[in-house]
């Protein structure tokens, strides 16, 4: 029997996807409104077209992916056809306005960074930036309502004015026309113009050959170590600049997040950092610097570490395959090495990568305790933790009176949404005065207005680090420190000048020890800031030297002139390297930059040239690949700085397997819990194990461990990792009672009155603490003390039975 498609289903199809286009362009004239009504300046008319072309051509496309599933419906079940589609196109409706509020948001389009994060990754990243509301979802079911109501009067029209014929006539125009302007105009295919779910979608494809083509099976170098190459062979290029003391230097690095270099000096978004801008004079400054990564995830190993990225940054590679650091390298050379953030350190893994390489210190949002003010929280209950003020205070607060030499790595944090910080009014009203005096601004008076939030915390961050800086040079120190400053990578929420503007951040060493200061403009990276400073440390001072180095780039460019020397792979986001800095070009998403001496790009169309870079930048992708899958970065023998990371055994990953299916780590570890009350403590051990792993600062977990260790008699054990407990931790009170009760059954009761008086230090207040510390002392025979306690516990608890008994047993 032939097989026949009628008018009316085929017209019904065609209908359907031109209502889908339909809202598309809906979606995008919201988008261009947000766009404008936030006071952003755009060429609305250009920006109009392109877009309505885009989601076009998408809507065409996704039309004629979905048009075999469409005529199957109708030998299936034929109503079923038209409800099915429907269905289909009111989800990707909401996929597309998803990812326009993604963009509005951030300013880039959402693309294969979405399979490096985990859920609660997005859901910190989302909730920071929007308030999550019922208002906030209503444009999620407002938009498939708009769709099918364009279907409506769609069919309505067309069926009731219209023919088939026309239909398709019609459309093939329509088709042929939008079609052909896509090709006609160039600049119709950049990113910014782009189709929102077409760029998900392509960018994910993407990844996902870029991945195949990189498989470990598939990886062979002939030399097996590819980055091992002589110390020497990263030159010291900053002995020149500097007097050499007896004592190794501290060194200060402080890492900025958002800061731009377009934000710094004479750059288009001057102004909102003096203090940063009045350093440059007094510094060595170079003004064409790149971050590795579009994200704070690449900073800290880019910049302490030369390492590469791995699939989706080298935080996520677990177990982190061996390797060496700035951290590793001084900590064996007698520096005390520290971490300061306001933040969870946990977020990103950067705890993992801290921990691997022996850092001594990490200060994060668990180490503050009570005198520090945290950023208030936005009306869906986050905070990301405490502002920059607070972090440069308490890493004021953690030096005092220590000598060194020392490393302290400090990471901001306020210079990112939602961009809130105390004292916020007062720094809104600075912006006005600046833009109101400062005429050599070059922002635009509606461009202030547009970005007053992020401007004034960009006040409040460079203020934050003057006041450290002055501070810091009130320590007999001082005189012998280096400061290293630079960004994270350029803040996202202002519009990108272009592709390169995102990774270009200004990077200063200042130090009082400089005996001369020097603008550069020659390029280098985050890559290499450790090759440089270790150079320059083990050749002037008093160091284990390193015979080896495994370094991805050589060194720091002390030219004046601009030039370029590296070759720079950059990592958008997680799970993107798709831009490459290359000699005076950028390759960006398959097209030619020309990169001009004020670090600007003009787009340019040379095949031969396109031709070397991309095969270049595919070179790369295998090396990166072969170093991290196969862990390859360095040998066992020179590594002689950190220990590997810890795995398990194939018995152990088969029963992790077995026990975890399907649980997430909060599962897991009511799993372990349920598991040591069931006597499995060794199972239950093995859950705990596997969990702080990945998330060591899981302070419930390390106490559950600690608490099956106890029970099976191993005090030792379980007080190293309560201690370990109470030093990542120090404001958790669990822990406390924990080790009350290991120092009890284990006889040690002035060791639990000790813990007992730091816990009431820390301000850890519990009345079961002071019950605990009451029996101690009763242990002891100072009943004289243990009355004290469990009186004045009593007063505020009258009636608790416990408290009473306890009382009583004095007495007796």
């Amino acid at each position: 029997m032939p097989i026949r498609f009628p008018f009316t289903t085929t017209s019904n199809y065609i209908y359907l996807t031109f209502s889908l286009i339909l809202t598309f362009w809906l979606i995008t004239i919201f988008e261009i409104y947000s766009i404008i009504s936030n006071g952003i300046e755009i060429e609305v008319a250009s920006t109009l077209i392109f877009k309505l072309i885009n989601d076009f051509w998408t809507g065409i496309i996704i039309g004629l992916l979905l048009l075999p599933l469409y005529l199957a419906f109708i030998y299936i079940k034929k109503p079923f056809n038209d409800i099915a589609i429907k269905i289909l196109f009111c989800l990707i409706v909401i996929g597309q306005f998803a990812l326009v509020k993604y963009s509005l948001t951030t300013l880039i389009n959402l693309g294969a960074d979405i399979l490096g994060y985990s859920m609660g990754d997005m859901y910190t990243t989302v909730t920071a930036s929007e308030s999550l509301s019922y208002f906030y979802f209503f444009p999620f079911i407002l938009f498939p309502m708009v769709y099918l109501g364009i279907n409506l009067g769609v069919n309505t029209v067309l069926i009731n004015y219209s023919n088939q014929w026309k239909t398709y006539i019609i459309s093939g125009i329509v088709v042929l026309t939008l079609v052909s302007l896509r090709f006609i105009i160039p600049e119709v295919t950049n990113t910014r113009y782009q189709n929102k779910l077409s760029f998900f979608t392509t960018d994910i494809i993407r990844f996902q050959n870029d991945k195949n083509l990189t498989n470990s099976a598939n990886l062979f170098y002939k030399k097996e170590y590819p980055l091992v190459k002589p110390f020497k062979s990263s030159d010291d290029v900053l002995a020149p600049f500097f007097e050499i003391h007896e004592e190794k230097p501290n060194i200060v690095m402080i890492i900025v997040e958002g800061l731009g270099s377009e934000f710094i000096g004479k750059n288009d978004f001057r102004g909102f950092t003096p203090y940063l801008d009045s350093l440059i004079p007094k510094s060595l400054y170079w003004e064409n610097f790149v971050s590795n990564a579009g994200r704070t995830f690449g900073a800290l190993p880019s910049l302490i570490g030369s390492l590469p990225y791995g699939e989706k940054g080298f935080l996520e590679l677990n177990p982190l395959p061996s390797h060496i650091s700035l951290i590793s390298v001084l900590k064996a050379n007698e520096y005390t090495t520290s971490y300061y953030s306001g933040d969870e350190s946990s977020f990103d893994r950067k705890i993992n990568f801290l921990e691997y390489n022996g850092i001594d210190n990490v200060i994060d949002i668990n180490k503050f305790g009570p005198g520090y003010q945290k950023t208030k929280e936005n009306s869906g209950g986050f905070s990301w933790g405490y502002p920059d003020a607070e972090i440069f205070k308490k890493t004021l607060s953690e030096i005092a009176g220590k000598k060194g030499p020392r490393l302290d790595i400090v990471m901001t944090l306020t210079n990112h949404e939602p961009f809130d910080f105390p004292s916020k009014n007062v720094y809104l009203k600075k912006v006005d005065s600046i833009s109101n005096s400062n005429k050599s601004i070059a922002v635009s008076a509606s461009e202030i207005k547009a970005y007053k939030d992020i401007f004034a915390c960009l006040l409040y961050t460079d203020t934050s680090i003057k006041n450290f800086m002055e501070s810091y040079a009130k320590r007999p120190d001082y005189k012998n420190t280096i400061f290293i400053i630079t960004g994270d990578h350029r803040l996202i929420p202002i519009t990108q000048r272009d592709k390169l503007s995102r990774f270009h951040v200004p990077f200063y060493i200042y130090s009082p020890m400089l005996k001369k200061t020097e603008t550069f403009k020659s390029v280098s990276s985050h890559w290499d800031v450790t090759p440089s400073l270790l150079s320059f440390l083990m050749n002037n001072y008093k160091f284990n030297k390193m015979q080896k180095t495994t370094w991805m780039s050589q060194g720091l460019d002390t030219t004046k002139q601009f030039r370029n020397v590296h070759r720079i792979p950059l990592m958008r986001y997680k799970g993107s390297i798709n831009d490459y800095i290359y000699k005076d070009y950028l390759y960006s998403d398959g097209e030619l930059f020309k990169i001009t001496e004020n670090f600007k790009t003009n787009k340019i169309e040379d095949q031969a040239v396109l031709k070397t870079i991309s095969d270049s930048l595919q070179e790369f992708k295998r090396l990166n690949a072969y170093l991290t899958q196969k862990n390859k970065i360095i040998p066992n023998s020179l590594n002689i700085y950190t220990q590997p990371a810890f795995e398990f055994s194939t018995k152990e990953l088969a029963v992790i397997k077995k026990l975890t299916n399907g649980l997430n780590f909060d599962q897991t570890f009511l799993l372990a819990r349920e598991l040591a009350f069931n006597k499995e403590r060794k199972n239950a051990r093995l859950l705990c194990n596997y969990i702080l792993n990945e998330l060591p600062n899981y302070g419930d977990v390390r106490t559950l461990k600690a608490r099956t260790l106890a029970w099976d008699g191993d005090y030792k054990n379980a007080e190293i990792e309560l201690l370990n407990v109470i030093k990542r931790t120090p404001f958790y009170n669990d822990s406390y009672l924990a080790l009350m009760d290991v120092y009890w059954w284990s006889g040690q009761n002035e060791k639990g009155i000790a813990i007992a008086k730091k816990a009431i230090k820390n301000d850890v207040k519990t009345p079961e603490l002071s019950l605990k510390l009451a029996q101690a002392y009763k242990r002891t025979n100072n009943l004289a003390k243990s009355n004290k306690i469990i009186d004045s516990i009593i007063k505020i608890y009258p009636k608790n039975v416990d408290f009473l008994n306890f009382k009583k047993s004095l007495k007796e």
